[in-house]
């Protein structure tokens, strides 16, 4: 397999080679009595977008969610993931981590949602921090929470937390789920002392009302260990993939928000004595 600066790179077991770490070294191989095995899309190096410094990003498959901006539609579905061991992707892994190292980085693993694969994101995770020394980070909505084990948490150094929407009507219609198992998840890291980097997508006519982001900087100035708030301005980036799978792309009328827009939203956050980017 190649991975190229960025690009996500399909996953191919037959370029897979096995690592050094045999079974029964990890947390998920001992309970199994097994390599540990998942569905994963893709892997790709980036930079800047999934945690600090370079990143070894694994997308594992499949979500709970359907958000109406994803921009990865094509990992909403676990069977469009490639089965894969904790052995090929830290081996992967391993060819970059002198560099990852250099440029302040890590890994991430992210998705599709990696709590739908709790055991695996786990393994990974665990070998990610252990094996080859790597800062960690966990991509998540938080909606299956409830499935990060103590263990796995341990092996956590920064997760990055989607809060959709504030306003509960305009969350379920954004993503076709409930908001509150997120906000336990966000006062569960809280309690840990775990590092949060919380994420809002601004999206005009739908999540951009000032009481929606107030609410959700309301709730993240109560906290404690939300670092930064990464306001991202919705695009339509995906649209093309959606299209691809047969799927209606109901923003396709949406424009992104201006300059000013993110500026006001940001504003909002940094009122509350948080850092917003």
């Amino acid at each position: 397999m190649n991975v190229l600066f960025g690009t996500s790179i399909p996953v191919g077991r037959a370029n897979a080679i096995a690592t050094a770490a045999g079974p029964g070294r990890t947390p998920a191989a001992a309970a199994t009595q097994r390599p540990s095995e998942g569905s994963v899309h893709s892997w790709d190096l980036s930079t800047g977008v999934d945690g600090p410094g370079t990143r070894f990003v694994t997308f594992l498959a499949g979500c709970p969610l359907s958000c109406l901006y994803c921009h990865n539609p094509d990992t909403m579905r676990m069977r469009n993931g490639t089965r894969t061991s904790a052995d090929e992707v830290i081996a992967e892994a391993r060819k970059y981590t002198r560099f990852i190292s250099a440029s302040g980085g890590g890994a991430t693993i992210s998705g599709g949602e990696p709590l739908l694969q709790p055991v695996f994101a786990g393994e990974l995770l665990h070998r990610m921090k252990n094996d080859l020394g790597l800062h960690t980070a966990l991509d998540t909505s938080g909606f299956l929470g409830a499935r990060a084990t103590a263990s796995l948490l341990r092996d956590v150094d920064l997760v990055l937390l989607d809060i959709k929407s504030w306003d509960r009507d305009t969350y379920r219609k954004v993503t076709g789920r409930p908001l509150e198992p997120t906000l336990d998840f966000a006062r569960r890291l809280a309690d840990l002392g775990k590092e949060v980097h919380l994420r809002f997508v601004l999206v005009p006519g739908l999540t951009d009302a000032r009481e929606n982001v107030e609410g959700v900087a309301d709730f993240a100035a109560t906290l404690g260990n939300v670092s930064r708030v990464d306001v991202l301005p919705f695009h339509k980036l995906g649209e093309s993939k959606w299209e691809s799978l047969g799927m209606p792309f109901t923003l396709h009328d949406t424009p992104s928000p201006d300059a000013e827009q993110v500026a006001a939203a940001k504003a909002v956050f940094a009122a509350r004595g948080l850092t917003a980017v």
